[in-house]
């Protein structure tokens, strides 16, 4: 089987589209202007450009004048967060998140108490679900922002956007809600009118659009102040040049995600649901990490598989061509216990052996019947060297 002829590693990135592809074509090669003003060649651009932020606002139930396309979801949720708190915040300001928030919404939380302001960190349950209690307790008159991810990045688990709403609402002063969406764009519905989110980070590459192309949602009467300056191309909060032919690709990518989004999840539930069942009928001693059910983004299945590390897992299925990502790994990008997990409860042993699995509606049945295959005789082969495992398994007999 050749490099990565199974790939299940779609929470890091996905493979576009052919048709994503195609509509990127005529923007590198014959469209390759940038907007601009009394030339035809600048407005056609401009022309482009409001389509398309017309095509993302309708997939959010937006407005095209809340879409910024961005260089990615990285600079959406910089962008949005510190211009939160430029426009908003002051030394002293409080801001509140979550200890399982993905890398973006941390760092730039604890870039921000460097800055003076004060950050309340939540404490999450075994399943990876913010604490709602401690989020009401944290509240006070100087808390300006609150921010989440709606879909956790390890273990799949969505947050309950509509209890946080009613709770910063029910604060008795404005408080701002930013969300990263990079695991839920695409996956689910999200209506942002109903949701109450101020502004949200999405990226193409994560719904078979191109890499190095995002989105930021701001909604209308939002300020944020300006981080990035200098001369306005495409959008007034990334200055500069954005690369035409991406956006056109992350158009496309929405376009066919979003064309039955609600077969799009049910598809994917479906596959992840019976690679699940299919590992815990097939393998001992492994364990579903968070939520069941629609609790679960559809996407995402991340097991500990005991008495083995997740690291020469990942590495054997490799050899035979399938690629997934072992929960350590992603967290570091090295060999430490990954903080969500470790977070929700679990050990280091537990962290080492987990096994994250993303599908997207490229793969199958016949593909999971296959990974589960090999994954059964690589966990078999390890564990025969693994002294930990073999005691277990004495006391059993």
């Amino acid at each position: 089987m050749k490099q990565g002829s199974i790939y299940m590693d779609n929470c890091i990135t996905s493979k576009p589209d052919p048709q994503v592809l195609a509509a990127m074509q005529e923007y590198f090669t014959e469209k390759y202007w940038y907007p601009g003003s009394f030339v035809s060649t600048g407005e056609e651009i401009n022309t482009a450009i409001n389509r398309f932020k017309e095509v993302v606002a309708s997939s959010l139930n937006a407005s095209p004048d809340e879409i910024h396309f961005s260089s990615g979801g990285t600079m959406a949720n910089n962008i949005a967060i510190k211009g939160l708190a430029y426009a908003y915040g002051q030394p002293g300001g409080h801001i509140i998140c979550s200890v399982v928030d993905y890398p973006d919404l941390l760092t730039n939380a604890a870039y921000l108490e460097k800055m003076g302001f004060d950050v309340t960190y939540l404490s999450a349950d075994s399943e990876g679900f913010i604490n709602l209690d401690e989020l009401k307790a944290a509240i006070r008159p100087q808390t300006f922002l609150f921010m989440t991810t709606i879909v956790n990045h390890v273990i799949g688990t969505i947050q309950p956007l509509a209890e946080i709403r009613q709770i910063l609402d029910d604060s008795g002063h404005k408080i701002y809600f930013h969300a990263d969406a990079g695991q839920a764009y695409g996956k689910m519905h999200l209506d942002l009118d109903k949701l109450g989110i101020d502004t949200m980070a999405i990226s193409a590459h994560k719904i078979h659009g191109p890499q190095g192309i995002g989105a930021l949602y701001q909604r209308k009467g939002t300020k944020l102040g300006q981080l990035i300056h200098g001369v306005r191309r495409v959008d007034n909060l990334q200055t500069g040049g954005l690369n035409i032919a991406l956006i056109a690709g992350f158009a496309k990518a929405v376009e066919l995600s979003f064309a039955d989004i609600t077969a799009t999840e049910a598809q994917l539930r479906e596959l992840s649901n019976y690679l699940i069942d299919k590992m815990e009928a097939t393998i001992p001693h492994v364990e579903l990490n968070g939520p069941r059910g629609d609790r679960r983004a559809p996407h995402n299945v991340n097991i500990s598989i005991d008495y083995i590390e997740g690291e020469a897992i990942t590495m054997m299925l490799d050899m035979h061509g399938i690629t997934v990502a072992t929960g350590s790994a992603c967290a570091s990008q090295g060999l430490q216990a990954n903080y969500v997990l470790m977070a929700i409860g679990k050990n280091h042993v537990q962290s080492h052996g987990s096994m994250k699995f993303t599908l997207s509606r490229y793969n199958t049945r016949a593909e999971i019947d296959t990974v589960v295959s090999k994954l059964a005789e690589i966990t078999a082969e390890l564990r025969k060297r693994s002294p930990l495992y073999n005691a277990i398994a004495e006391k059993e007999q």
